[in-house]
């Protein structure tokens, strides 16, 4: 039982997790963390699933799986039946004005739908994963000066699960770098498996990309892949301005992350939120959803 703390009701709730006995065998036994070490933690897993996602077959499981988890489909610019297959449900586009992201440029606003934890006043090379399990941001991004840059800085955890809306945002306006590939495995982003793979999100298939924002000066983008996440696709014109809200990119089928640096002084972050992440907690919040201010 996973419980989360939701930002807009100011209360906790227990998130419905898809796939939650499966996550527990797969990481919580012996024989599970066989099968997840010989064959589920590599590409050739999530490609297959991954071309299963894209066929017309996979289109007959959209139906449940949006009745099970409560997906509001009024938002979606199509309906159920607009549906080629499960990945095109799953990358589904909201419209216009689904979610809103504040234009006062000191405001920041949350980058998309999901789990959230808030680090401040970090050291580049001891950032926590889970109690007890750290990591360094230059693992994470594999490279030590652009690391460096970061120290005393935040750093924005968002995890997506499968049941969200899976586009990501541009959190103020600026221009964005050519967002460069590292390859990894594709190990669950579920707190469970955070709890089991130390190092996890510097082992998984990642992308990262420099984001000069007019208003929170350089913030790192990392958009990590996970179980079943073969792809992640940057929808962004490298080196072309964009505007506060503008999509990003988007993840295919499965959980996946976004981790977002900033440097130091450059935020403020919302005192609940950090407070929830002090207590052990998720805030669940939705794309444009103010969680912080300028520095």
């Amino acid at each position: 039982m996973l419980k989360v703390y939701n930002l807009r009701t100011g209360s906790y709730e227990i998130e419905k997790t898809a796939g939650s006995r499966w996550l527990d065998g797969l990481y919580g036994t012996g024989t599970g963390r066989f099968l997840l070490e010989l064959l589920i933690k590599h590409k050739v897993c999530s490609f297959l699933c991954g071309k299963l996602c894209d066929t017309r077959i996979s289109a007959k499981m959209i139906k449940r799986f949006v009745e099970k988890y409560n997906i509001d489909l009024s938002e979606c610019v199509e309906g159920i039946h607009g549906f080629k297959s499960f990945n095109d449900f799953f990358t589904r586009k909201l419209k216009p004005g689904a979610r809103k992201f504040d234009p006062d440029p000191n405001l920041l606003s949350s980058p998309g739908d999901g789990r959230m934890r808030v680090l401040k006043d970090i050291d580049p090379g001891n950032i926590l994963q889970v109690k007890g399990l750290f990591y360094s941001l230059e693992e994470l991004l594999l490279d030590r000066e652009l690391a460096e840059k970061y120290k005393g800085g935040i750093c924005i955890i968002l995890r997506l699960a499968p049941v969200d809306y899976h586009r990501f945002h541009f959190v103020d306006s600026g221009v964005c770098e050519r967002s460069r590939a590292i390859k990894g495995f594709y190990y669950s982003v579920n707190p469970r498996a955070l709890h089991a793979i130390p190092g996890l999100y510097c082992k998984n298939n990642r992308e990262v990309s420099l984001f000069r924002s007019d208003n929170f000066g350089d913030i790192t983008y990392v958009e990590v892949g996970a179980k079943f996440t073969g792809t992640i696709v940057q929808t962004y014109k490298p080196g072309t301005r964009v505007e506060k809200g503008a999509e990003k990119g988007y993840f295919k089928f499965g959980g996946s992350t976004c981790i977002l640096l900033f440097e130091k002084n450059s935020a403020v972050i919302n005192e609940q939120i950090l407070d929830q992440t002090q207590k052990g907690y998720e805030v669940k919040v939705l794309a444009g959803d103010v969680i912080g201010r300028k520095g």
